[in-house]
């Protein structure tokens, strides 16, 4: 049975575009309606009940967020559809929502309606959504986790420290809890080095904030709080430095 799917886009041409590559070049969703802002978004939804809705943020009367003041808890998945925002894009990455990047490329939109279809089999967006909207309203400070079964919602601060183990990554947690995620270090460090963590070897992401020795021995030793030690790159050492002095 196919998705079915409405599109809030305010911009004419932009959301003529979006159903035709929908329609002509996306199994498995069914556009059944078109609206252009927040307060029409609403109605659309109530009446047919969506399993995805494909939302723009930037509108005139009311952005894309204010959908959620009308459903806390929705029971239909969102992929966003925006021009390049970093915050907004940075908020989606932590709570593992689907977005599209204006002009859309049809190989993008392809893969984000098949991510939802799989999603959809074990796990609702409601925890996500609300994820979203309590880092979008706050600093971020939680990241979604993908797991077989769902997601694992943590916070940054629990975060020891990430080790690469192939083509996974390895959550080091305060509570002792491994968590082992299918994704390669380099995707995670790439999202949370600006939020106090850093790579410190090829093969490891520490939490600044859980150092607790640094050694100047020969082969530089930093030590988390944890009690692990992990060697610390030669090439990395200096920016180390600078980022330890700047805590």
């Amino acid at each position: 049975m196919d998705l079915k799917a409405i599109i809030v886009e305010d911009e004419d041409n932009s959301r003529i575009t979006l159903f035709n590559m929908i329609t002509n070049f996306c199994e498995g969703v069914k556009v059944v309606e078109q609206v252009d802002s927040v307060k029409t978004a609403v109605t659309a939804i109530r009446e047919y009940q969506p399993d995805l809705v494909f939302l723009d943020i930037e509108m005139p009367e009311q952005n894309g967020f204010k959908l959620f003041d009308y459903f806390e808890s929705p029971d239909f998945d969102i992929i966003f559809t925006t021009a390049y925002n970093q915050y907004a894009v940075r908020a989606f990455r932590f709570a593992a929502i689907d977005y599209l990047l204006k002009p859309i490329n049809l190989e993008e939109l392809r893969e984000s309606i098949k991510k939802v279809a799989e999603k959809r089999q074990y796990e609702k967006s409601s925890r996500r959504i609300n994820l979203l909207r309590e880092n979008l309203n706050n600093f971020i400070n939680k990241l979604a986790l993908p797991t077989n079964d769902g997601y694992i919602f943590i916070e940054l601060k629990e975060i020891i420290h990430c080790e690469a183990q192939g083509n996974y990554t390895v959550f080091h947690l305060i509570s002792s809890d491994k968590v082992v995620i299918s994704k390669t270090l380099k995707v995670y460090s790439e999202l949370l080095e600006e939020f106090n963590f850093f790579r410190i070897n090829r093969s490891n992401l520490i939490n600044l904030n859980h150092v607790r020795k640094y050694g100047r021995q020969k082969s530089p030793m930093i030590t988390l709080s944890s009690g692990v030690s992990l060697v610390l790159s030669e090439t990395r050492k200096k920016e180390f430095l600078e980022r330890i002095e700047r805590l």
